[in-house]
């Protein structure tokens, strides 16, 4: 695998390292080994598949809170993704800014999402599948979310939202500071 730290600071974009011959390729997709002499959390407890019908349907923006804060590992595994974290780490110099990637089943990309990272996306193709391996099991009383148009954050989105959960459109907006800044 091949390993590229992200401008937001432990965040990961994770190609494939292929050994091609006349039947294809083979490429491992996991490694704790890998993981851990590249400092990234590799305790795996959960494996997830999401899949979404139409074009522009978008899951986000979600995140748990401690003790309860997942790493995730992100993959399309059919069709097309635009994958997007927030880094919502208090104290970080990208506090608040977004990062979005292309994941599709033709590229194999990854994305390693840090604890500390709301995470969302939008498919691009009708029919897309998205696994997640994730570090923590799912909590509901840790579970929160922030809206994934909020304009605190500005992700712009590559497509209009066709599709999108009541509960992902019901997160609450950041709130402003008095002072101008942003506060949760």
């Amino acid at each position: 695998m091949i390993f590229k730290e992200t401008r937001l600071k432990g965040a990961f974009s994770i190609s494939l390292q292929k050994v091609e011959d006349d039947r294809g390729f083979f490429a491992r997709t996991w490694c704790h080994d890998e993981f851990t002499s590249n400092g990234l959390n590799a305790r795996l407890v959960q494996s997830s598949l999401s899949f979404n019908k139409f074009k522009g349907t978008l899951r986000g923006m979600h995140y748990q809170l401690a003790p309860h804060a997942e790493t995730k590992l992100v993959r399309c595994t059919r069709g097309a993704i635009y994958d997007v974290i927030v880094d919502l780490r208090a104290g970080s110099p990208t506090y608040l800014e977004w990062l979005g990637v292309e994941l599709t089943a033709d590229n194999r990309d990854m994305l390693y999402v840090p604890e500390g990272f709301a995470h969302g996306f939008q498919t691009l193709e009708d029919g897309a599948e998205v696994t997640y391996h994730v570090t923590e099991f799912y909590t509901p009383g840790a579970e929160r979310g922030l809206r994934y148009d909020d304009p605190a954050v500005g992700i712009v989105w590559p497509l209009p939202v066709e599709v999108v959960s009541a509960k992902d459109a019901g997160w609450p907006l950041i709130e402003r500071t008095a002072a101008g800044g942003r506060a949760r």
